[in-house]
């Protein structure tokens, strides 16, 4: 909500007290507004939870209670605490094959409510409650924002990987009969087209157009199974990095095996901020590979200061259930951490890759998140990447698609 507060323990000092008070204990003890308390917020363990639900303006709410003098049906601070912390991710649970948490197992996704910011749309409402009891109460609303975010993965398909690697490509082209990619490939080198990963100028077209301010994620390691960005001692690449920075935010793209590696990660954030000249603060995971709270824990000690993997890679929505910035609460260590987190809603790959959907279905999909984004005053961030915006192969008409992201998510309602 934005609004000053004070945390009163003491039922004598609480009953002193004057101007807008809020009970939160698991029985009334005075006239008021109040909100009856399950036991999660003031648990220091970290355990399964017998949650019940009840549905609330559409959506089945966690932590339900069960008596009519609370002014709201479940507990909003133990619902809320357990979303955005990520309390389920540190329950025992089941990993996909890059050991990432599964979004089809998550609270949000078996209850229907992955596509609704809930902590957003729950506050909205706790406001709404107060100000029945306290017309006075006013609330200064941040305004709706929209950041359009990039990971370069592989900056280009075929220019500046080196000879090595594109005679292996070429054979593998041959191997597999793709003619098409063997043909484009020499072309390419021979200068004769241009590459089709090279989105560049494009992006920046849209940047002016829009007045955007965006992030880009560079993953800035060594050559892996997947990690197939150029050599970062390449001078093209360093270049290209360099001229994005001058009309960007350039953040870290941990490499896949850094994700277990602190000693390399260090060195890729290093590495990237002598080529930029500037101190790296902000990241997001290749392959969103986030595992709490071990990914979180070695961008503090790294000195990342925000970090933008939150979300999912399958699905659309909120991972955090929320569609605003917050601050990584580590549950084992039990406090609050410098970290903020920004979640993104909604990535080109989900929608290609995972989803399946077509141009058009992934039109209207997106329409949907930004509208519910948007209805709350939330901050919206959208996950694309250069390779993309190519309008080659897979990704024919997906340009489209992202012409469509960009004029929805700037036009005010």
């Amino acid at each position: 909500m934005g609004v000053d507060f004070e945390i009163i323990t003491s039922a004598e000092d609480f009953a002193a007290k004057k101007g807008i008070k809020l009970q939160y204990t698991p029985s009334r003890i005075e006239n008021g507004l109040f909100i009856c308390s399950k036991d999660l917020i003031f648990e220091t363990d970290i355990r399964h939870q017998d949650i019940q639900f009840v549905e609330f303006q559409g959506t089945n709410c966690p932590f339900s209670i069960h008596t009519q003098e609370s002014i709201m049906p479940f507990d909003i601070f133990a619902a809320s605490f357990y979303l955005i912390s990520r309390y389920e991710e540190y329950l025992p649970h089941k990993k996909d094959g890059h050991k990432r948490f599964i979004a089809k197992e998550s609270l949000a996704f078996q209850k229907n409510f992955l596509h609704k910011p809930v902590i957003n749309i729950w506050a909205l409402a706790l406001i709404d409650k107060i100000k029945e009891h306290y017309p006075h109460f006013s609330v200064e609303q941040k305004p709706y924002k929209y950041i359009a975010s990039y990971d370069i993965d592989i900056a280009w398909s075929y220019r500046n990987k080196g000879i090595t690697r594109n005679i292996g490509g070429s054979i593998r082209d041959l191997m597999q009969l793709n003619t098409k990619a063997f043909i484009t490939r020499w072309k390419v080198l021979a200068g004769k087209m241009k590459d089709p990963y090279d989105t560049y100028e494009l992006q920046m077209k849209w940047q002016k157009q829009y007045n955007l301010q965006p992030i880009y994620f560079i993953l800035f390691g060594d050559l892996g199974p997947f990690d197939k960005n150029i050599s970062t001692s390449n001078q093209k690449f360093q270049s290209l990095i360099k001229d994005l920075r001058d009309i960007a935010l350039i953040g870290i793209h941990p490499s896949y095996e850094s994700n277990l590696n602190k000693k390399l990660l260090k060195k890729e954030i290093d590495k990237l901020s002598e080529t930029v000249h500037a101190d790296i603060i902000r990241s997001r995971q290749h392959f969103l590979k986030l595992n709490l709270p071990s990914t979180y824990r070695n961008l503090l000690n790294l000195g990342i200061k925000h970090d933008y993997s939150m979300g999912y890679a399958s699905e659309l929505g909120f991972r955090a259930s929320i569609a605003s910035s917050f601050f990584f609460y580590d549950l084992d260590l039990d406090t609050e951490t410098k970290l903020q987190i920004h979640p993104f809603a909604i990535m080109d790959g989900s929608l290609r890759d995972y989803l399946k959907v077509d141009p058009k279905t992934a039109k209207q999909m997106i329409s949907n998140i930004i509208s519910e984004i948007k209805q709350v005053n939330g901050q919206m961030i959208s996950l694309w990447h250069n390779e993309s915006l190519s309008g080659v192969d897979k990704w024919q008409g997906w340009v489209e698609v992202y012409k469509h992201l960009l004029k929805e998510a700037q036009e005010s309602d």
